[in-house]
C-alpha cells in the first residue's frame, strides 16, 4: 500500500466524530449508544493506529470490546472484513 492511502486511512481515524460512528453503527445495525461512540471518538484522536497492520486491528478491537462489549467488537470486525471484500480492498490489509 502506498503512503498516502496510508495516511488517509489514519488522517480520517483521527478526526472521526462520535455523530458518524453512531450514523455507521446505526446504518449497519450495530448497537452502540451516543456515549459509547463518543468513548470510541475520544479514543481514536489520542491513539495512532495503523488499521493495515493485523497487530493494530488487534488492539483496536481490544480496546473497542473495553469501551462497548465483545458481541460490538465481534460485529464490527466481521463488517470489516465484509467491506474490504465488498470494496475490493483486501489486498490492502493482509
Amino acid at each position: 500500500m502506498n503512503m498516502l492511502t496510508k495516511k488517509m486511512i489514519a488522517y480520517k481515524l483521527k478526526h472521526l466524530s462520535a455523530e458518524e460512528i453512531k450514523q455507521k453503527a446505526d446504518e449497519y445495525q450495530i448497537a452502540l449508544s451516543h456515549q459509547q461512540a463518543n468513548a470510541i471518538a475520544s479514543h481514536l484522536k489520542q491513539s495512532n493506529y495503523d488499521p493495515t497492520k493485523p497487530a493494530d486491528r488487534t488492539k483496536m478491537l481490544k480496546k473497542l470490546a473495553e469501551l462497548t462489549d465483545s458481541k460490538t467488537a465481534q460485529a464490527c470486525q466481521s463488517l470489516f472484513k465484509q467491506l474490504i471484500k465488498e470494496y475490493n480492498v483486501e489486498h490492502l490489509f493482509y
